[in-house]
């Protein structure tokens, strides 16, 4: 009786072994094809991501950097390669394209998939500007410290005091991307210079005018924005000739003929000024102490 019973006992412990083992294993089953689902979806989405979408979609494209022109007028410039699909988006035509801006001094391209184009631009900043005329209109350009011309943003133009007016440079009719003639870059590197300083000095002059000279020199007259009087200099232009023209002009100022005073001159080392008898007649007037 004993034996049948330790008998039944170990028939039921192996059945109920063998029902766990089925679970367990229709569980393991389970899982496997779960996993196998979700596997075979992320190599769809892969393949969606890295060869269907940029095969369809149109790239998307973000600029970076922009100040004086909008994404709209940029996007309207790279027209020709902003509708092809990313696959077919060309890094040089499209680079091409935007440095053909004469605002754009440098740009970056970078692809992402599956779709994005990042544009990084780096504006000319302007040193000076000047005035070229165009379809028989006179317009503003500005000049960068290269010589390069391009047009000018004429709002922020007109809040920047800093941007000195420069006049007598043969740049008429000249396209905008261009350089001015190679001797007065010069003057646009001095230029630069000076308005990196803390003083602003060209908040005090309201125009510099070239005046060629002979063998490729030139020589400089400035025009005090509160004074009619102009200023004679060579063609260096730094902050220790703007402050000897600022202490001359002051001088002048103190004579009692002050209003008849039409120049300072302050080339050959020394300081001089005319009136307006003086300069009809070719005489020089009094040294300045």
């Amino acid at each position: 009786m004993s034996d049948f019973v330790i008998q039944g006992f170990e028939n039921f412990e192996l059945y109920g072994r063998r029902k766990r083992k089925t679970v367990s294993d229709t569980k393991m089953t389970a899982v496997k094809i779960i996993a196998a689902i979700f596997a075979i979806l992320l190599v769809c989405e892969l393949c969606v991501y890295f060869f269907v979408v940029p095969c369809l979609d149109k790239v998307e494209i973000s600029w970076t950097g922009l100040s004086s022109y909008t994404a709209e007028s940029m996007n309207s410039v790279i027209f020709p390669v902003s509708n092809k699909k990313f696959m077919n988006f060309s890094e040089g035509e499209a680079k091409s394209l935007v440095m053909s801006v004469p605002g754009i001094e440098n740009v970056k391209i970078t692809k992402r998939f599956p779709n994005k184009v990042y544009i990084n631009v780096t504006e000319r900043k302007p040193v000076a500007m000047t005035f070229v005329t165009s379809n028989g209109r006179t317009v503003p350009v500005e000049i960068d410290k290269s010589g390069v011309l391009f047009y000018s943003n004429s709002e922020a133009l007109s809040r920047d005091s800093s941007l000195p007016l420069i006049s007598g440079i043969p740049v008429e009719n000249i396209p905008e991307g261009m350089r001015i003639p190679q001797k007065y870059r010069a003057l646009m590197e001095q230029i630069d210079q000076i308005r990196s300083l803390s003083q602003n000095y060209f908040a005090a002059i309201s125009e510099i005018h070239v005046i060629p000279k002979e063998y490729g020199n030139y020589e400089l007259v400035l025009y005090p924005i509160h004074s009619r009087t102009r200023i004679l200099t060579g063609r260096q232009l730094s902050e220790e000739s703007l402050q000897y023209m600022l202490i001359a002009l002051d001088a002048v100022n103190r004579l009692e003929r002050n209003k008849e005073v039409e120049e300072i001159d302050l080339r050959y080392g020394s300081v001089t000024y005319r009136t307006k008898s003086d300069i009809v007649s070719g005489q020089t007037g009094d040294f300045v102490e």
